[in-house]
Protein backbone atom coordinates (compact mmCIF):
# COMPACT_ATOMS: atom_id res chain seq x y z
CA UNK A 1 0.00 0.00 0.00
CA UNK A 2 1.31 3.39 -0.62
CA UNK A 3 0.45 7.06 0.42
CA UNK A 4 -0.95 9.90 -1.33
CA UNK A 5 -1.16 13.27 0.72
CA UNK A 6 -3.86 15.35 0.43
CA UNK A 7 -3.43 18.91 0.21
CA UNK A 8 -7.01 19.10 1.74
CA UNK A 9 -6.69 23.24 1.63
CA UNK A 10 -8.81 23.85 4.32
CA UNK A 11 -8.62 27.20 5.47
CA UNK A 12 -11.17 27.78 8.91
CA UNK A 13 -9.53 31.31 9.39
CA UNK A 14 -9.88 33.22 6.39
CA UNK A 15 -8.02 36.17 7.27
CA UNK A 16 -4.87 33.95 6.70
CA UNK A 17 -5.18 34.99 2.99
CA UNK A 18 -4.93 33.20 0.07
CA UNK A 19 -1.11 34.06 -0.41
CA UNK A 20 -0.28 32.00 2.87
CA UNK A 21 -2.42 29.24 2.69
CA UNK A 22 -0.89 28.36 -0.84
CA UNK A 23 2.48 28.59 0.34
CA UNK A 24 1.47 25.92 3.10
CA UNK A 25 0.02 23.85 0.74
CA UNK A 26 3.30 24.34 -1.44
CA UNK A 27 5.39 23.53 1.68
CA UNK A 28 3.74 20.47 2.44
CA UNK A 29 3.72 18.99 -1.04
CA UNK A 30 7.79 20.13 -0.70
CA UNK A 31 8.04 17.94 2.33
CA UNK A 32 6.10 15.02 0.76
CA UNK A 33 8.23 14.82 -1.89
CA UNK A 34 11.10 14.60 0.18
CA UNK A 35 9.46 12.27 2.75
CA UNK A 36 8.98 9.59 0.32
CA UNK A 37 4.95 10.10 -0.19
CA UNK A 38 3.99 8.30 -4.00
CA UNK A 39 1.93 11.38 -4.36
CA UNK A 40 -0.01 14.96 -4.03
CA UNK A 41 -3.41 15.31 -4.50
CA UNK A 42 -5.07 18.32 -5.39
CA UNK A 43 -9.30 19.51 -5.09
CA UNK A 44 -11.07 21.30 -6.45
CA UNK A 45 -13.62 23.55 -5.16
CA UNK A 46 -14.97 26.88 -5.82
CA UNK A 47 -16.56 29.99 -3.74
CA UNK A 48 -15.83 28.00 -0.54
CA UNK A 49 -13.01 27.98 2.57
CA UNK A 50 -13.34 23.98 2.53
CA UNK A 51 -10.98 22.31 0.17
CA UNK A 52 -10.51 25.91 -0.90
CA UNK A 53 -8.30 25.18 -5.01
CA UNK A 54 -9.84 27.02 -7.84
CA UNK A 55 -7.44 25.45 -9.86
CA UNK A 56 -6.32 22.39 -9.30
CA UNK A 57 -3.59 22.04 -12.33
CA UNK A 58 -2.30 25.28 -11.84
CA UNK A 59 -1.27 24.59 -8.28
CA UNK A 60 0.13 21.30 -10.06
CA UNK A 61 2.50 22.92 -12.34
CA UNK A 62 3.27 25.11 -9.36
CA UNK A 63 4.36 21.95 -7.51
CA UNK A 64 6.10 20.47 -10.25
CA UNK A 65 8.64 22.86 -10.28
CA UNK A 66 9.62 23.38 -6.87
CA UNK A 67 9.36 19.04 -6.55
CA UNK A 68 11.18 15.80 -8.09
CA UNK A 69 9.42 12.46 -7.25
CA UNK A 70 5.93 12.70 -6.61
CA UNK A 71 2.89 12.11 -8.35
CA UNK A 72 0.53 15.26 -9.11
CA UNK A 73 -3.14 13.76 -9.00
CA UNK A 74 -6.53 15.72 -9.45
CA UNK A 75 -8.92 14.69 -6.69
CA UNK A 76 -10.75 16.06 -8.49
CA UNK A 77 -11.10 18.05 -11.43
CA UNK A 78 -14.79 18.79 -11.98
CA UNK A 79 -15.92 17.98 -15.55
CA UNK A 80 -19.53 19.39 -15.62
CA UNK A 81 -18.42 23.00 -14.90
CA UNK A 82 -15.67 22.83 -17.26
CA UNK A 83 -15.67 23.48 -21.29
CA UNK A 84 -13.57 19.87 -22.47
CA UNK A 85 -12.46 22.31 -25.60
CA UNK A 86 -10.76 24.33 -23.42
CA UNK A 87 -9.55 21.91 -20.83
CA UNK A 88 -8.09 19.29 -22.91
CA UNK A 89 -5.78 22.06 -24.06
CA UNK A 90 -5.10 23.06 -20.29
CA UNK A 91 -4.54 19.57 -19.39
CA UNK A 92 -2.40 18.89 -22.33
CA UNK A 93 -0.18 22.25 -21.23
CA UNK A 94 -0.19 21.25 -17.80
CA UNK A 95 1.18 17.67 -18.27
CA UNK A 96 3.65 19.25 -20.55
CA UNK A 97 5.05 21.54 -17.90
CA UNK A 98 4.25 18.90 -15.13
CA UNK A 99 7.10 16.28 -17.03
CA UNK A 100 4.56 13.71 -17.08
CA UNK A 101 4.39 13.48 -12.85
CA UNK A 102 0.35 14.48 -13.58
CA UNK A 103 -2.66 12.10 -13.07
CA UNK A 104 -6.24 12.97 -13.82
CA UNK A 105 -8.72 12.53 -11.51
CA UNK A 106 -12.03 13.57 -12.81
CA UNK A 107 -15.53 13.51 -11.12
CA UNK A 108 -19.17 15.23 -10.92
CA UNK A 109 -18.57 17.52 -8.03
CA UNK A 110 -19.40 17.42 -4.14
CA UNK A 111 -20.99 20.87 -3.35
CA UNK A 112 -24.28 21.59 -4.91
CA UNK A 113 -23.31 25.28 -3.04
CA UNK A 114 -20.44 25.61 -5.70
CA UNK A 115 -21.62 23.30 -8.74
CA UNK A 116 -25.21 25.25 -9.08
CA UNK A 117 -24.14 29.17 -8.39
CA UNK A 118 -22.05 28.00 -11.39
CA UNK A 119 -24.99 27.81 -13.53
CA UNK A 120 -24.94 23.99 -13.09
CA UNK A 121 -28.25 21.85 -12.18
CA UNK A 122 -26.63 19.35 -9.74
CA UNK A 123 -29.11 17.01 -10.50
CA UNK A 124 -27.70 16.76 -13.81
CA UNK A 125 -24.36 16.54 -12.94
CA UNK A 126 -23.60 12.61 -13.52
CA UNK A 127 -25.20 12.99 -17.26
CA UNK A 128 -22.47 16.14 -18.05
CA UNK A 129 -19.64 13.81 -16.78
CA UNK A 130 -20.48 10.83 -18.95
CA UNK A 131 -20.58 13.16 -21.86
CA UNK A 132 -18.13 15.51 -20.80
CA UNK A 133 -15.81 12.62 -20.31
CA UNK A 134 -16.19 11.07 -23.58
CA UNK A 135 -15.56 14.52 -25.32
CA UNK A 136 -12.35 14.45 -23.40
CA UNK A 137 -11.03 11.34 -24.50
CA UNK A 138 -11.65 11.74 -27.78
CA UNK A 139 -10.06 15.44 -28.10
CA UNK A 140 -6.77 13.70 -26.33
CA UNK A 141 -6.90 10.79 -28.44
CA UNK A 142 -7.54 11.96 -31.81
CA UNK A 143 -7.39 15.16 -34.50
CA UNK A 144 -10.43 16.81 -36.32
CA UNK A 145 -12.88 15.97 -33.45
CA UNK A 146 -16.20 16.91 -34.07
CA UNK A 147 -19.33 16.22 -31.49
CA UNK A 148 -22.86 16.00 -31.71
CA UNK A 149 -24.60 15.16 -28.15
CA UNK A 150 -26.90 16.30 -25.41
CA UNK A 151 -24.29 19.22 -24.06
CA UNK A 152 -21.64 19.20 -26.47
CA UNK A 153 -22.39 20.01 -30.29
CA UNK A 154 -19.85 21.76 -32.59
CA UNK A 155 -17.84 21.01 -35.96
CA UNK A 156 -13.97 19.35 -36.28
CA UNK A 157 -11.29 20.95 -34.38
CA UNK A 158 -7.96 19.70 -32.91
CA UNK A 159 -6.92 20.66 -29.58
CA UNK A 160 -3.31 22.01 -29.37
CA UNK A 161 -0.84 21.38 -28.15
CA UNK A 162 -1.34 17.35 -28.73
CA UNK A 163 -0.78 15.10 -25.24
CA UNK A 164 2.86 14.08 -25.49
CA UNK A 165 1.42 10.85 -23.60
CA UNK A 166 -1.44 8.90 -22.75
CA UNK A 167 -2.21 10.69 -19.32
CA UNK A 168 -3.41 8.47 -16.80
CA UNK A 169 -6.90 8.66 -15.50
CA UNK A 170 -9.01 7.55 -12.30
CA UNK A 171 -12.35 8.67 -11.82
CA UNK A 172 -13.89 9.38 -8.20
CA UNK A 173 -16.83 7.84 -7.41
CA UNK A 174 -18.56 7.05 -4.15
CA UNK A 175 -22.04 4.71 -4.82
CA UNK A 176 -21.21 0.75 -4.89
CA UNK A 177 -22.66 0.54 -8.01
CA UNK A 178 -20.54 2.91 -9.52
CA UNK A 179 -17.41 2.18 -7.95
CA UNK A 180 -18.41 -1.12 -10.04
CA UNK A 181 -19.17 0.12 -13.38
CA UNK A 182 -16.14 2.32 -13.31
CA UNK A 183 -13.60 -0.49 -12.69
CA UNK A 184 -15.57 -2.88 -14.65
CA UNK A 185 -15.00 0.17 -17.71
CA UNK A 186 -11.09 -0.11 -17.35
CA UNK A 187 -10.98 3.18 -15.24
CA UNK A 188 -8.53 3.56 -11.71
CA UNK A 189 -11.37 4.50 -9.13
CA UNK A 190 -10.40 6.88 -5.98
CA UNK A 191 -12.99 7.12 -3.21
CA UNK A 192 -13.80 7.80 0.20
CA UNK A 193 -16.01 6.98 3.21
CA UNK A 194 -15.94 10.31 4.68
CA UNK A 195 -16.83 9.69 8.63
CA UNK A 196 -18.83 6.43 7.86
CA UNK A 197 -17.92 2.98 8.90
CA UNK A 198 -14.96 0.57 8.17
CA UNK A 199 -18.25 -1.97 7.18
CA UNK A 200 -18.68 0.71 4.70
CA UNK A 201 -15.24 0.67 3.43
CA UNK A 202 -15.49 -2.62 2.69
CA UNK A 203 -18.35 -2.17 0.86
CA UNK A 204 -16.62 -0.23 -1.90
CA UNK A 205 -13.27 -2.28 -2.09
CA UNK A 206 -15.51 -5.34 -2.57
CA UNK A 207 -17.10 -3.31 -5.24
CA UNK A 208 -14.00 -2.17 -6.83
CA UNK A 209 -12.95 -6.06 -6.92
CA UNK A 210 -15.82 -7.25 -8.49
CA UNK A 211 -15.81 -4.38 -11.45
CA UNK A 212 -11.67 -5.51 -11.89
CA UNK A 213 -12.59 -8.85 -12.11
CA UNK A 214 -15.69 -8.40 -14.59
CA UNK A 215 -13.27 -6.13 -16.91
CA UNK A 216 -11.26 -9.07 -17.36
CA UNK A 217 -7.80 -8.27 -19.63
CA UNK A 218 -8.58 -4.48 -18.87
CA UNK A 219 -9.09 -4.89 -15.12
CA UNK A 220 -5.31 -5.95 -14.84
CA UNK A 221 -3.22 -3.49 -13.00
CA UNK A 222 -6.06 -1.25 -11.95
CA UNK A 223 -5.82 0.52 -8.85
CA UNK A 224 -8.32 1.98 -5.74
CA UNK A 225 -7.12 5.01 -3.72
CA UNK A 226 -8.96 5.43 -0.43
CA UNK A 227 -9.24 8.68 1.31
CA UNK A 228 -9.58 8.94 4.92
CA UNK A 229 -9.21 11.81 7.09
CA UNK A 230 -5.63 10.13 8.38
CA UNK A 231 -3.58 11.91 11.60
CA UNK A 232 -0.55 10.37 13.26
CA UNK A 233 -0.64 12.17 16.78
CA UNK A 234 2.29 12.36 19.02
CA UNK A 235 0.52 11.15 22.18
CA UNK A 236 -3.72 10.49 23.64
CA UNK A 237 -3.71 14.16 23.99
CA UNK A 238 -2.62 15.06 20.77
CA UNK A 239 -4.93 12.62 18.79
CA UNK A 240 -8.14 13.81 21.05
CA UNK A 241 -7.37 17.54 20.23
CA UNK A 242 -6.88 16.47 16.95
CA UNK A 243 -10.65 14.55 16.72
CA UNK A 244 -11.84 18.03 18.39
CA UNK A 245 -10.45 19.80 14.97
CA UNK A 246 -11.78 17.13 12.77
CA UNK A 247 -14.99 16.90 14.37
CA UNK A 248 -15.30 21.05 13.21
CA UNK A 249 -13.93 20.14 9.90
CA UNK A 250 -17.28 17.44 9.19
CA UNK A 251 -19.49 19.99 10.79
CA UNK A 252 -18.32 22.48 8.27
CA UNK A 253 -18.11 19.28 5.33
CA UNK A 254 -21.92 18.26 6.20
CA UNK A 255 -23.51 21.67 5.74
CA UNK A 256 -22.14 21.88 2.19
CA UNK A 257 -22.30 18.04 1.16
CA UNK A 258 -25.76 17.25 2.27
CA UNK A 259 -27.00 20.11 4.23
CA UNK A 260 -28.42 23.10 3.45
CA UNK A 261 -25.15 25.25 1.96
CA UNK A 262 -25.38 28.24 4.69
CA UNK A 263 -22.31 29.72 3.63
CA UNK A 264 -21.32 33.89 4.81
CA UNK A 265 -18.46 35.54 2.62
CA UNK A 266 -17.33 32.42 1.10
CA UNK A 267 -16.94 30.96 5.02
CA UNK A 268 -18.63 27.51 5.08
CA UNK A 269 -20.91 28.00 8.64
CA UNK A 270 -20.47 24.67 11.58
CA UNK A 271 -23.62 23.26 11.99
CA UNK A 272 -24.63 20.48 14.47
CA UNK A 273 -23.88 16.92 13.50
CA UNK A 274 -25.69 13.90 14.98
CA UNK A 275 -22.72 11.66 14.79
CA UNK A 276 -20.96 11.83 18.24
CA UNK A 277 -17.48 12.29 18.29
CA UNK A 278 -16.81 9.55 19.84
CA UNK A 279 -17.88 7.82 16.77
CA UNK A 280 -16.50 9.82 14.31
CA UNK A 281 -13.11 8.96 16.27
CA UNK A 282 -13.80 5.20 15.82
CA UNK A 283 -13.91 5.82 12.19
CA UNK A 284 -11.17 7.93 11.19
CA UNK A 285 -7.59 7.46 11.31
CA UNK A 286 -6.82 9.62 13.89
CA UNK A 287 -4.11 8.12 16.62
CA UNK A 288 -0.70 7.86 17.48
CA UNK A 289 2.18 5.38 14.88
CA UNK A 290 1.72 2.29 17.04
CA UNK A 291 -1.83 2.05 16.91
CA UNK A 292 -2.06 3.65 13.08
CA UNK A 293 0.35 1.04 12.14
CA UNK A 294 -2.25 -1.64 13.33
CA UNK A 295 -5.53 -0.29 11.89
CA UNK A 296 -3.93 0.33 8.58
CA UNK A 297 -3.26 -3.01 8.64
CA UNK A 298 -6.64 -3.58 7.74
CA UNK A 299 -6.64 -1.17 4.82
CA UNK A 300 -3.62 -3.25 2.84
CA UNK A 301 -5.42 -6.79 3.72
CA UNK A 302 -8.63 -5.64 2.24
CA UNK A 303 -6.97 -4.32 -1.05
CA UNK A 304 -6.70 -1.21 -0.82
CA UNK A 305 -3.95 0.26 -3.30
CA UNK A 306 -3.04 3.79 -1.74
CA UNK A 307 -4.52 5.71 0.84
CA UNK A 308 -4.86 9.02 0.17
CA UNK A 309 -4.35 11.18 3.58
CA UNK A 310 -6.61 14.19 4.36
CA UNK A 311 -4.31 15.57 7.74
CA UNK A 312 -5.49 18.86 6.75
CA UNK A 313 -8.12 19.14 9.61
CA UNK A 314 -7.10 22.49 11.13
CA UNK A 315 -4.09 21.92 12.70
CA UNK A 316 -0.97 24.80 12.60
CA UNK A 317 1.56 24.63 9.54
CA UNK A 318 3.92 23.59 11.99
CA UNK A 319 1.99 20.20 13.35
CA UNK A 320 0.91 19.00 9.66
CA UNK A 321 4.90 19.28 8.66
CA UNK A 322 5.66 17.05 11.98
CA UNK A 323 2.90 14.98 11.56
CA UNK A 324 4.04 14.26 7.93
CA UNK A 325 7.38 13.15 9.35
CA UNK A 326 6.11 11.33 11.88
CA UNK A 327 3.88 9.15 9.56
CA UNK A 328 6.84 8.81 6.99
CA UNK A 329 9.31 7.74 9.70
CA UNK A 330 7.05 5.55 12.05
CA UNK A 331 4.32 4.38 9.74
CA UNK A 332 4.86 3.82 6.29
CA UNK A 333 8.25 1.83 6.18
CA UNK A 334 5.70 -1.31 7.35
CA UNK A 335 3.48 -0.97 3.94
CA UNK A 336 5.48 1.20 1.06
CA UNK A 337 7.84 -0.19 -1.16
CA UNK A 338 9.42 3.20 -1.36
CA UNK A 339 12.67 3.55 -0.70
CA UNK A 340 12.73 6.75 1.47
CA UNK A 341 16.55 7.00 0.87
CA UNK A 342 16.25 7.24 -2.58
CA UNK A 343 13.97 10.59 -2.54
CA UNK A 344 15.40 12.38 0.22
Amino acid sequence: MEFNYFLTSYLPDTSVGGKAHFNHMLELAMAADCLGYKAVSLPEHHLVNLLLMPSPLQMAVRIAAATRHVELVTAVAVLPIRDMRIFAGELTQADILCDGRLILGIGRGAFAYEIERLGVPMESTRERLDESLAVLQALLAKEDVSWQGKYYRFEPLTIMPRPMRDIPMMIAVMDVNGIRECAKRGFNVQTTVLSATHDVLLERVNAFRRGREEAGEAGEGLSLSMQRVTYCARDERDAREKLEMAYGYYSRFDNVFTGPGIVTNGAVEPLPRQQTIEELGRNLLICPAAEMVDRLGLYADAGIDELIISAGIGASPEDNLEEMERFASEVMPHFSKIDRQLVA
